[in-house]
């Protein structure tokens, strides 16, 4: 979709009555046959546009891609999703919203693709990104912050993206698997990828890449289990512009309050009433080594309290976190 095409599009999903061909004419700058060259194209790609003569033309049926016209009517905040860069398909949402942000795209736009052929989840793995059925975006931030202070945004925005789920899935038991996923019963239904561009005392950019399996009815067989979707556990699908848009109505106001705060304190109360590894026994692996413990809570800076068979409590900053059996 062209960038007139969409913003033709904008303009007939904020307008409940019809609009006349010569209202858009003139708005646009174009031609009667024109502005119907880009109606043709939207019904090509699936959208129901009525025309009657004398009225003009009418938006009467969406396509459920999280476009900006889709998801503009569901958000509330003040500048995340002011600009959302909406790809069919991509190698990777993080990889271009990288290059959006060195080019100085604003804190807060968005870059969401239908499929992704090359998408990636933490440890460079792949993360299967099937076109039609799930929400792939990366979310461009720039914390005026230091960079020690980077990875906790990835347990902010595990808050934000839980919430979300629970009020777009009532009923869902949803649960925080530190640092990074958003399990449902104890099978991945999301993943954070935060990459960042900095010096020490300096952030220049941080990307927030998110997947979410939401509509997709069946995994593959190798990973039947260990992951899920949000349609396989409630039995309905959900819009994923509407998820789109609450993931970011949630996770703007937290972003900032941690801009204010020192640390992730703030949040602690909710990370450790719905963490998946709380009080349980775990073994994390590391680069270089093998932890085993039991999970006594979250600090303040993020990092995972693990108290060892000596009965030292260690702090975990990194690492990939497995129950014990």
């Amino acid at each position: 979709m062209n960038d007139v095409t969409a913003q033709l599009l904008k303009r007939l999903s904020t307008e409940h009555n019809f609009l006349s061909g010569e209202e858009l004419c003139h708005e646009f700058g174009m031609t009667r046959s024109a502005v119907w060259k880009h109606i043709s194209l939207l019904r090509a790609e699936g959208y129901q546009i009525e025309a009657v003569t004398g009225r003009g033309y009418h938006l009467s049926g969406l396509t459920g891609r999280p476009v900006d016209a889709e998801v503009r009517p569901f958000l509330k905040t003040r500048r995340f999703g002011n600009e959302i860069f909406y790809h069919a398909v991509t190698a990777s949402t993080n990889l271009l919203a990288k290059t959006l942000a060195g080019e100085g795209a604003a804190e807060g736009s968005v870059v969401v693709a239908d499929s992704q052929s090359g998408g990636r989840g933490r440890m460079g793995r792949i993360w299967v990104s099937p076109p039609g059925v799930n929400l792939y975006f990366s979310l461009i931030l720039r914390p005026q912050v230091p960079s020690v202070r980077v990875p906790q945004m990835t347990l902010l925005l595990a808050v934000a993206i839980h919430r979300a789920l629970c009020a777009i899935s009532p009923g869902l038991v949803a649960m925080i698997k530190w640092p990074n996923d958003i399990l449902v019963n104890e099978k991945k239904v999301c993943g954070v990828l935060c990459e960042m561009q900095s010096e020490p005392e300096l952030t220049h950019f941080v990307v927030a890449g998110i997947g979410i399996n939401a509509n997709q009815s069946e995994m593959p067989t190798e990973l039947r289990e260990s992951a899920t979707s949000l349609f396989l556990e409630s039995g309905q699908c959900c819009s994923r512009p509407e998820l789109l848009a609450s993931v970011l109505n949630f996770f703007e106001p937290l972003y900032d309050e941690w801009l204010l705060q020192d640390d992730l304190a703030f949040i602690l109360p909710y990370l450790e009433k719905y963490s998946l590894l709380q009080s349980r026994e775990v073994s994390i692996d590391q680069r270089h080594r093998n932890l085993t413990g039991t999970v006594t809570g979250i600090a303040s800076g993020g990092e995972l309290k693990l108290a060892g068979e000596d009965g030292q409590t260690i702090l975990v900053s990194s690492g990939e976190a497995h129950l014990r059996k």
